[in-house]
Parts: C-alpha cells; structure tokens; sequence
C-alpha cells in the first residue's frame, strides 16, 4: 500500500519506547528490540519529556539515538525546550550527547501557541455548551 519507494514511518511514544526496552533489557531481548527502533527508515518519537526517564531508562532510550545516527531519520515531538533535557533524561550529562547526536544533521522547527488537540477539542466542548 501506498505510493512506490514512500516508507511508512514508525511512531512510538517516548513512554512506549521506555516500556519495551526496559522489558526487553529484562527478559534479556535488548538487542532483537532495538532493531525495531534501528530498521524503519523514519522513526518517530511522540511526547518526549511528557514523563521524566529514571537514569537507568534514559541510558535504554539514548541507545537508540547514537544507532540511528545518520543511518535513518528521527522525530522527535516534545513540549520541552532543549535546556530541560537534562531533567527530561534526569542528567544534564546524558541529555548533552543526546542533543549532540540530534542536532548535528537536523531541522528544528519550533512550533508556539495552543495545542493543536486542544484547540479542537475546546471548540467541541464549547459547542456543546452553546448547543444546551
């Protein structure tokens, strides 16, 4: 399906990447699972900082970033300003390779203003008063 040599994309939540490496680290799979985060060609990374990473979880989640480096792109979606990485990671020591590794071939695009989800749904809610 889909249009000829387009690849579509992968997209996990920063929590649901979290989750499975942690497991896979456990159950001792941690290699097979981060080829899942290695082979699509576009990666993308939802709703990064929504919840800060433990150290241990954050060294899971940087192993996918350096893999990735410029063999296959990454998105990343966050609310949080680059300067916060370092709590969203719970190490400033950590979050500097990371940003490292992320912004040397990159586009930010910086994006101010209401939410785009939560503007729709306002304006539901709001309706829905006017209606009653």
């Amino acid at each position: 399906m889909g249009h000829p040599g387009w690849h579509r994309p992968t997209r996990r939540s920063q929590a649901r990447v979290r989750r499975h490496l942690k497991t896979a680290e456990e159950t001792g799979r941690l290699t097979s699972k981060l080829g899942t985060y290695l082979r699509p060609s576009v990666l993308v990374v939802d709703e990064v900082g929504y919840q800060p990473l433990e150290r241990a979880e954050a060294n899971l989640v940087f192993q996918v970033i350096p893999k990735r480096y410029a063999k296959g792109s990454i998105i990343l979606t966050s609310n949080k300003t680059f300067s916060e990485w370092g709590q969203v990671f719970g190490d400033a020591v950590l979050a500097t390779p990371i940003l490292d590794r992320l912004l040397h071939h990159c586009d930010v695009i910086s994006i101010n203003g209401p939410s785009y989800g939560l503007k729709n749904r306002l304006a539901a809610i709001e309706g829905d008063t006017d209606a009653a």
